[in-house]
C-alpha cells in the first residue's frame, strides 16, 4: 500500500540556522571579553523591571570568565536547533521565537529575585529538547520518534538540571524552559509535519469505498462449491444400470462358470433404470 509522502525541511537551511545562531552566541562572549561595557548586565533579574531585557539577551550572554558556559551549550544548541528547522520547518520559526520569549518570561515571573542574574543558553535547549521528544511523541510519526529517541539518549540525563542541585546553575531556567517545551508541542500538535498517509486512507477521506476483499474471496468459494455440485449431479445423471433377467430353466443347465460369465443371448433386458 503505497504512502503519502511528506517532505521535510531544507537540509541546508537547518544548518544555516543553526550555524548562525551559534555565531551570534560565540560574538557575543567575544565582545563581552575585548570590550569594556559587561554582556552579563543583559541577563534576566526575575521581577524586576530593568531585568526584562534578559528574556530577549539572556540565551546569547555566556560567563566571559568561564569558557565551558559556552562550549557545554554550543553543542546542543545546534544540534536541537538544526532539527528543529529540518523536522519542523513549516513552524519552526514560530517554535523558537514563543519558544525563546516564553522561557524568558515564566523565567522572569516565577524564579525568585534573589536568584540573581540569569544568562546562558540552557533554558533555551531545555525548551527545544522538550519540544522535539512531546513532539514527536504526539505526532505519532516514525521519523519523528526517532528524534525523540534520539533527544532523550543524548539529553536524557538534562533532567537533573530542572533540580536545585547547584547553587550556580539556574534550574529554574531549565525547568521554565522544560515547560515551555512540552506546552508548545500541544499548542502545535496540529501543525506541522503529519504522519503520511496510506493510500486507502485517502481513498477512506474521498470517499471512495474500498474492495471487500473478503467478500469477494466468500463469493468465489461459493461459486466453486455450486460448480463442484453441479458436476456430481450430471456424472449421477450419466450413470445407468443394466438388469438382465433369466429363466430357472436356463439357469440349471448352466455350469456355474457360465451361469456368472455367459449372458444369456435370449434373456430379457428391463428398461434403463436410473438410480
Amino acid at each position: 500500500m503505497k504512502q503519502q509522502k511528506h517532505a521535510f525541511g531544507s537540509g541546508l537551511e537547518s544548518f544555516g540556522v543553526a550555524t548562525i545562531l551559534l555565531l551570534v552566541m560565540w560574538l557575543f562572549y567575544f565582545l563581552d571579553w575585548y570590550l569594556s561595557y559587561d554582556f552579563t548586565n543583559l541577563g534576566l533579574v526575575p521581577k524586576i523591571f530593568s531585568g526584562l531585557k534578559g528574556i530577549l539577551f539572556m540565551p546569547l550572554v555566556h560567563s566571559p570568565i568561564d569558557i565551558h558556559h559556552i562550549i557545554n551549550n554550543s553543542a546542543p544548541t545546534f544540534f536541537l536547533t538544526a532539527a528543529l528547522f529540518y523536522f519542523y520547518r513549516s513552524i519552526a520559526y514560530k517554535v523558537l521565537l514563543f519558544g525563546w520569549i516564553l522561557t524568558g518570561s515564566f523565567l522572569w515571573l516565577f524564579a525568585q529575585s534573589k536568584t540573581g542574574n540569569h544568562i546562558g543558553m540552557s533554558g533555551v535547549i531545555y525548551f527545544l529538547a522538550a519540544f522535539l521528544f512531546t513532539s514527536g511523541v504526539l505526532r505519532k510519526y516514525f521519523q519523528l520518534q526517532v528524534i525523540s529517541l534520539a533527544v532523550v539518549f543524548i539529553y536524557g540525563s538534562m533532567i537533573w538540571g530542572i533540580f536545585p542541585l547547584k547553587e550556580e546553575v539556574s534550574w529554574e531556567g531549565h525547568l521554565c524552559g522544560l515547560v515551555t517545551g512540552i506546552m508548545l508541542a500541544f499548542i502545535y500538535q496540529k501543525q506541522g509535519p503529519k504522519r503520511p498517509k496510506y493510500q486507502f486512507e485517502i481513498e477512506k477521506e474521498m470517499g471512495i469505498e474500498p474492495p471487500d476483499l473478503e467478500g469477494m474471496w466468500n463469493e468465489s468459494i461459493r461459486i466453486n462449491e455450486e460448480r463442484q455440485r453441479e458436476l456430481e449431479a450430471e456424472q449421477t445423471d450419466n450413470l445407468k444400470i443394466a438388469y438382465h433377467f433369466k429363466d430357472k430353466e436356463t439357469v440349471k443347465h448352466q455350469s456355474p462358470v457360465e451361469t456368472n460369465l455367459k449372458p444369456d443371448m435370449n434373456s430379457q433386458s428391463n428398461e434403463t433404470i436410473d438410480r
